[in-house]
């Protein structure tokens, strides 16, 4: 029990017992800084049951709880906020009870519990990774690891986008100009090859569109008639008719791209469980569309269109199929959903990690797949995410225009590399050691700066200010674990349990901190939220050098105080450890 619960069912017997009424709930704020106290319960929302003074009230619970709790030790009321000393001997057990606990603050699944799926990336296989497929991978890969550590079985998964017209434009634009080059022949990664096709095919559409209109064809008809474009449409006909020389095309550029993204993966340090294909995933839901029929969850139109009707739950009217017959993108969402219940029987509930212009397209799955009677259709989660900008505006893929991710994750690197350098901070490291540590930096610092903001807003990332070893970022949290591993090389770590003694007001500070992290861990895996995970590993942080600063660790004046403080620098390194474990950062031990 944690110290709210316990002070939570104390306050409610105190007014029990004074009033001879029941509170449902208890308050907590954190006592502020310029009172006496270490947590402070809110005395207004009594004032519903409990009639009189809130200064009086508090004063009389207060009363209450220095009388009849052991780790009451004082109290004062400051108008209607209780604020609750508790006593250094309570702080001191917690300690001792988390001080050697290398998972502390994570949960191991329950046995039987319903596992979660988490779907991120999801990327078209006609050109690299982004910038804006870096903050989904970052965001679905954290998430996913952040419900683990709050005690869910987790399966991480993408679709892969690798059939459509995008795909077919790739394809046919090798085909014109490619004169059978290859990742090996060019040094290329295969999605750069194959990205590089992309733009070739809209500069020559852009050309022919110019073509037509200057022979009379309005700009309108151009974009229709341009013979590359009806060349591309008539090329995903042909796949989708299983033409051989088209497919066997398919799948050898589709595999220049796996072998590239695989790469990105290992370079973001992300990973998967399973992996979905949207070429064998579009016909499914299909008969779906017949089980809604007959249960009036559709409608058939007169065109043979099939339609669900969703303007009562203030939502549209959604097709699912077209009149010809052919499923649409909701359809397949459907299908593929079901699926993955199918091949994973103990999930029961999924997460996408979708940008924020999708927010529709998943109130609308979601409500369908609950009126059709799936029952895990509550537990599915739209995890919605604002776009990423860069200082010189926005990206657009089919100009070339984006910021690739290995380039970014290089980038990243090098300027770790010079504002290290600039610093002088690696005496002693060996050339080989610089690089390696120069990639921990970079790819800290992109992933803190990315991971640190609330998921639902927009982020403008500029890649200097995200490596400074100052302020909230990455790098100042990697050199405080690193501080921290420094004190322990020269310190002789003890696991003895600490006796009681008094604790320096700000070695109680940074347990109070440290107390925070198992719930810090359940409330990001409820919101979905890294940022909460990131945000306290920077108050942690803070804490701890502050504490650094106003007490000496090694020259403490005392074994059992000297102790203590290394127990504790330990202790906070470890939760520094994990908390950036769950965001897929890796902590260095110098610096």
């Amino acid at each position: 029990m944690n110290l709210q619960e316990t002070l939570s069912n104390q306050v409610k017997q105190a007014v029990l017992s004074s009033y001879k009424v029941e509170l449902e709930t208890v308050e907590f704020q954190a006592t502020r800084k310029e009172f006496a106290g270490d947590i402070t319960v809110v005395v207004f929302p009594m004032l519903r049951v409990v009639k009189g003074n809130p200064v009086q009230i508090g004063e009389t619970i207060g009363n209450y709880l220095v009388d009849n709790v052991s780790i009451v030790k004082a109290f004062n009321v400051v108008k209607g906020f209780l604020n609750i000393e508790i006593s250094d001997s309570y702080f001191i057990d917690f300690f001792n009870g988390v001080k050697e606990a290398s998972a502390y603050g994570l949960v191991a699944p329950t046995a039987g519990e319903k596992a979660v799926m988490v779907e991120y990336s999801s990327p078209n296989t006609n050109k690299p990774l982004h910038l804006g497929h870096v903050r989904n991978n970052l965001l679905g890969y954290s998430v996913a690891e952040i419900l683990k550590a709050s005690g869910k079985k987790v399966y991480k998964t993408q679709i892969i986008n690798d059939r459509g017209i995008h795909i077919c434009k790739s394809m046919l634009a090798w085909q014109k100009f490619g004169e059978g080059e290859t990742p090996e022949s060019t040094g290329l990664k295969g999605d750069k090859l194959v990205g590089n096709y992309y733009v070739k095919f809209d500069q020559e559409y852009k050309k022919e569109i110019q073509d037509l209109i200057s022979k009379g064809s309005s700009e309108e008809e151009a974009k229709k008639n341009a013979p590359i474009l009806l060349e591309a449409q008539s090329m995903l006909l042909k796949w989708e008719a299983g033409d051989d020389e088209v497919v066997k095309l398919w799948k050898e550029m589709n595999s220049w791209v796996y072998d590239g993204f695989n790469v990105t993966y290992k370079n973001l340090g992300v990973d998967f469980d399973t992996l979905y294909y949207e070429s064998n995933t579009y016909l499914l839901g299909k008969e779906f569309v017949e089980e809604g029929l007959k249960s009036g969850v559709f409608v058939k139109e007169e065109d043979g269109s099939v339609w669900c009707d969703l303007t009562e739950d203030g939502l549209d009217k959604k097709i699912v199929q077209r009149s010809d017959g052919t499923a649409v993108y909701m359809t397949q969402d459907i299908g593929t959903a079901i699926q993955r219940i199918k091949d994973f029987p103990d999930v029961g509930g999924m997460v996408y990690t979708v940008g924020n212009e999708q927010d529709y397209h998943f109130k609308v799955l979601f409500l369908i797949l609950k009126k059709l009677g799936f029952d895990w259709a509550k537990n599915l989660y739209h995890l919605s995410y604002g776009m990423v900008d860069l200082p010189s505006g926005k990206m657009k893929s089919r100009e070339g225009t984006v910021v690739d991710a290995d380039d970014l994750v290089e980038e990243m690197a090098k300027t770790a590399g010079e504002i290290s350098e600039e610093l002088g901070k690696l005496d002693g490291y060996s050339d080989e050691e610089k690089q390696e540590l120069y990639k921990t930096i970079g790819l800290g610092a992109l992933k803190y700066h990315i991971l640190k903001v609330d998921p639902k807003k927009r982020i403008l990332f500029d890649p200097k200010e995200s490596i400074d070893f100052q302020g909230n970022t990455g790098p100042f949290i990697q050199y405080t674990y690193a501080r921290i591993q420094s004190i322990l090389r020269k310190a002789e770590l003890e696991n003895s349990d600490l006796k009681n003694t008094d604790l320096h007001p700000k070695e109680k500070e940074l347990i109070k901190q440290l107390q925070l992290f198992p719930e810090v861990i359940q409330s990001a895996a409820e919101q979905h939220s890294p940022a909460l995970i990131a945000n306290y590993t920077y108050d942690l942080v803070k804490e701890f050098n502050s504490f650094y600063q106003n007490v000496s660790i090694l020259g403490a004046d005392n074994e059992v105080e000297k102790q203590l403080r290394v127990q504790l620098s330990n202790t906070v390194a470890n939760t520094i450890k994990n908390a950036f474990s769950l965001l897929g950062i890796q902590v260095p031990e110098r610096m």
